[in-house]
């Protein structure tokens, strides 16, 4: 079913630039499905800060997105393209919550600030993609252990009430799977921070 939008944007051309934009950065087989098209729509508009289009899919502009969907439905590949279609006052850098995992083990409690409060190279942007959150373990360091993503998480909240610093999350995780991973406080955090943006559950994985 064709969604309908009415915005000065021409989402029909924008999905043709992401393709040309896909194309290039992942071989001549890439392309977005008419199927996922509602999903890039939502994407689309909340990217390009299309306020009115935002306000038909109940997509609040000062929150981050959380794209969640199944294991290779292409959230990883659809955030790489967002960020060549946001203003420039809206860059983000993508981070796979794995890595960061592997960081905290060499480097301890200072990674969390590192991811929370913003001490990233002053030429990085602040606003970040957890990518694959859920992939990471819980850590230990020096025999402590640690659920590192869900202290980031709970630090960026902070920063998103008090200086309005966003942070998106790509996950294969439901809410309840979230609450069970990182807890009830962090998913009742993410409520507040994020716009939730879902494939469903029975899409094909695209890596096959």
């Amino acid at each position: 079913m064709k969604t309908e939008i009415n915005s000065h944007y021409n989402y029909e051309e924008v999905i043709i630039w992401l393709e040309k934009k896909g194309i290039e950065l992942y071989g001549n087989h890439f392309k977005i499905l008419e199927n996922d098209h509602p999903i890039v729509y939502k994407l689309i508009a909340y990217f390009l800060k299309d306020e009115p289009t935002c306000f038909q899919f109940n997509i609040d502009l000062n929150k981050g997105i959380l794209l969640s969907g199944p294991v290779g439905c292409g959230k990883t590949t659809l955030m790489n393209l967002m960020k060549h279609l946001t203003p420039t006052a809206h860059k983000f850098s993508i981070k796979p919550c794995r890595d960061i995992s592997f960081e905290f083990i060499q480097d301890g409690y200072e990674i969390i600030h590192k991811y929370s409060k913003g001490r990233l190279y002053q030429a990085e942007p602040k606003t970040i993609c957890f990518d694959d959150l859920g992939t990471e373990n819980n850590l230990k360091y020096y025999g402590n252990e640690c659920n590192v993503m869900a202290e980031i998480l709970l630090s960026r909240y902070d920063n998103f009430t008090t200086k309005k610093i966003q942070t998106h999350i790509t996950t294969n995780l439901s809410a309840s799977e979230i609450e069970t991973h990182y807890g009830n406080r962090v998913r009742s955090r993410l409520r507040e921070m994020i716009n939730l943006i879902g494939f469903e559950k029975g899409i094909e994985d695209k890596r096959k």
